[in-house]
């Protein structure tokens, strides 16, 4: 009989990973506290854009995204093929706007690097950066432009996933309540909220921002921490000609607005430290107002009709943990993924679905393993 593999966490992370795993023959049970998608996962903007998100150099979280942007077009083929279900996914390109001539060095640098990992983008300035968005600010200097650079419509794509693992197999548990890990002994028994026990072979934690909870029992330090992100919707009817107001993801030193093929104009994100509070504020959405429509003015005269927030899982040194437990093989951590959830979503499945094979991971991803951060005392359990 076929390994079990519990996982704890049905975001996009999880859910990601259960698809991989039953796709490759495993019994997969995924644990959720809440409902599948109801924390970050359903609350991202959906940018699958690791040269816009990562400027500073090819560091291995950087090949990460990469890596994982590459494998999108046949994996949301196959989550579509799978659900049933359609979702969008739009090859739009980004722009990364420079208001000011110092900024043109820094886009410079930034080329220079990213054409050694495939980029084809270029520096598009004058003229031709507004025939590519005519409503942008006029103050604009120039801009990369990135042609690669995809986004999606996240609430659907989480949807489609969940659909997708329910027609693989995947047994989905939701509203448990917190999950605890009860034993580890011969197999691995997981304990939800109102009492009912799960057991399995392996378990592959993907709880996002609650991954640090983990710490004690698997005597580990896992500093992973909740990071509030606010993010707020525009009404953007199309124009008569069928343009769109917005046709690319443009980013600015402080943020992005992407549109949306239902009519919608999303900005994000407003960061702050709020704890476990997702509450969105007038402070955080003011935030995004007060420079958007430096990036585009017409936003000058329009409120945003829906608001939002999700808990982003940070970690210590912004880099996700990926890879098995030293000294237990049958845990697996795939969590901390902080911003980047739905772009790592496929690299993450597979990287996880080999760990669970017995795989050794490549060098590169040595720096994302879970036991980094050194060891703390651990728990007995009962």
């Amino acid at each position: 009989m076929s390994e079990r593999i519990l996982i704890m966490g049905g975001g996009v992370i999880g859910l990601s990973c259960a698809l991989e795993l039953a796709r490759r023959g495993r019994r997969v049970t995924v644990l959720e506290a809440n409902r599948c998608g109801g924390q970050a996962s359903g609350a991202a903007a959906g940018m699958l854009a690791p040269f816009s998100e990562n400027t500073d150099g090819p560091d291995a979280f950087f090949q990460l995204c990469l890596r994982s942007l590459r494998l999108y077009p046949e994996w949301q083929a196959e989550v579509k093929r799978l659900s049933g279900l359609d979702f969008e996914y739009t090859n739009s390109g980004s722009l990364y706007v420079a208001y000011h001539e110092a900024d043109m060095l820094a886009l410079q640098g930034r080329l220079l690097w990213q054409r050694k990992y495939g980029s084809t983008g270029r520096i598009v300035e004058g003229d031709e950066l507004f025939k590519l968005e005519p409503l942008l600010s006029r103050n604009a200097l120039a801009a990369l432009h990135t042609p690669e650079e995809s986004h999606l419509y996240a609430p659907d794509y989480v949807r489609a996933l969940e659909q997708a693992c329910r027609n693989a197999g995947v047994d989905i548990a939701e509203r448990l309540g917190k999950v605890t890990v009860a034993e580890r002994g011969n197999g691995i028994s997981l304990r939800a909220a109102d009492g009912r026990r799960f057991e399995g072979d392996r378990l592959l934690v993907c709880s996002g921002a609650w991954a640090g909870e983990l710490s004690e029992t698997f005597g580990i330090r896992i500093p992973v921490y909740p990071i509030r992100g606010q993010i707020c919707a525009y009404e953007a009817d199309r124009a008569p000609t069928g343009a769109r107001l917005v046709e690319h993801m443009v980013f600015c030193s402080q943020g992005y607005v992407v549109a949306k093929e239902n009519n919608t104009l999303v900005c994000g994100a407003s960061e702050d430290v709020a704890g476990f509070d997702s509450t969105v504020t007038e402070k955080g959405i003011e935030r995004l107002r007060k420079w958007n429509k430096r990036l585009f003015p017409f936003l000058e005269s329009r409120e945003p009709f829906h608001r939002w927030a999700g808990l982003r899982p940070s970690t210590q040194d912004g880099f996700p943990l990926i890879g098995p437990l030293e000294g237990d093989e049958r845990v697996i951590f795939a969590a901390g993924h902080y911003r980047n959830g739905i772009l790592l979503s496929p690299v993450t499945a597979k990287l996880a679905a080999d760990c669970a094979e017995g795989k050794r991971l490549e060098p590169l991803y040595e720096a994302f393993s879970p036991d980094r951060f050194g060891r703390r005392a651990s728990v007995h359990f009962s």
